[in-house]
């Protein structure tokens, strides 16, 4: 019998971007503070790292570089 693959999870809600951070490593990192991670904190967080980039590249351009670097972020 073959195995079923598993289905990819879709987007965050609302997004049409693919997701950047472990999930697993962000809500392990929160549950160390000792809380507990809603549903769709991680979109968000998503969606906050895309700007960010988005941010650095734009940056990035104006300084008319091809290397994002750090202090682009």
């Amino acid at each position: 019998m073959a195995k079923k693959k598993a289905a990819k999870k879709p987007a965050a809600k609302g997004s049409k971007t693919e997701m950047l951070v472990v999930a697993s490593k962000v809500k392990t990192y929160i549950k160390s503070k000792g809380m507990m991670t809603a549903s769709d904190t991680l979109g968000a967080l998503n969606e906050k790292i895309y700007k960010v980039l988005d941010a650095a590249v734009q940056r990035t351009q104006a300084n008319r570089r091809s290397t994002v670097k750090p202090q682009d972020l």
